[in-house]
């Protein structure tokens, strides 16, 4: 694939920033329509999609020069490569200070936490699967070997050293499955919302296909360095799936209950 989409001298643009950063403002432009259909002032739909991009990307890459720092020290231009490096626990650390900024953007603007989230989750799944795409071209987050038609292949010396990407090796094309199911799932919570649905349930309904989709796009993906739990037969991206879909059922649950309350009263 093609992990460097143009070279300037010493300058390099890597295809994932690239895609990435597509994927950000298409989220961006269509937060600004699903926060109308939710309920929400787009301004905030905005600020909190730009805060948790920043939050994410300080969070992550702070956590790699930590890791890094004695290299750093002694090569000060490898910093200049921080932002090219990807792995599954910057991915988490990144996803983790995204949330933790969310959350307390949330509380400070006194924002209703479920008509937030019904608003963002179809830009957000937007965005996954640009970034996936990005991921396929890098090499990043690569798939198990494997010996389907559609395999691909990986020969650049850079996906080695940026991602780890192994070479020569007939790859599942996972990052493509993971694309492709997050733009239907995004897609399909962008029609929903076209619709009259109770406050919650778009984003107990996200959480649940989100769930299912990193749950199985998860079984072709290498598991090295993905933190491989209970002796081998789960990965930890494969528990947090299993939560997200546990929480959107107790969403919808809890939804319905709250409901059904409120008829029995009347």
């Amino acid at each position: 694939m093609h992990p460097v989409l143009f070279q300037l001298g010493l300058l390099v643009v890597p295809s994932y920033g690239v895609v990435a950063a597509v994927g950000v403002l298409l989220a961006l432009w269509l937060a600004q329509i699903t926060a109308r259909r939710a309920g929400l002032d787009p301004r905030h739909a905005w600020n909190l999609l730009v805060l948790a991009v920043f939050s994410s990307l300080v969070a992550s890459r702070l956590l790699l020069i930590a890791m890094n720092l004695s290299d750093l020290r002694r090569h000060p231009r490898w910093l200049l490569a921080v932002a090219m490096v990807h792995h599954p626990l910057l991915a988490a650390v990144g996803f983790a200070g995204a949330g933790i900024a969310v959350a307390i953007y949330i509380r400070w603007a006194r924002l209703p936490l479920l008509t937030v989230t019904d608003a963002l989750v179809a830009p957000l799944s937007v965005g996954m699967a640009l970034e996936q795409a990005g991921a396929l071209l890098a090499g990043s987050g690569f798939g198990s070997e494997t010996a389907v038609r559609w395999a691909v292949t990986y020969t650049s010396p850079v996906a080695a050293r940026w991602s780890g990407t192994p070479l020569g090796v007939a790859l599942h094309p996972v990052q493509a499955y993971a694309a492709a199911g997050s733009l239907i799932v995004g897609l399909a919570t962008l029609a929903l919302l076209s619709r009259s649905w109770r406050t919650g349930d778009i984003t107990g309904a996200w959480l649940i296909a989100n769930g299912a989709l990193l749950f199985l796009t998860e079984l072709f993906r290498d598991w090295e360095g993905r933190g491989v739990l209970l002796r081998g037969s789960v990965d930890a991206e494969q528990l947090l799936a299993l939560g997200m879909v546990l929480v959107g059922g107790l969403v919808l649950t809890d939804l319905r209950q709250r409901f059904a309350r409120k008829v029995t009263h009347v």
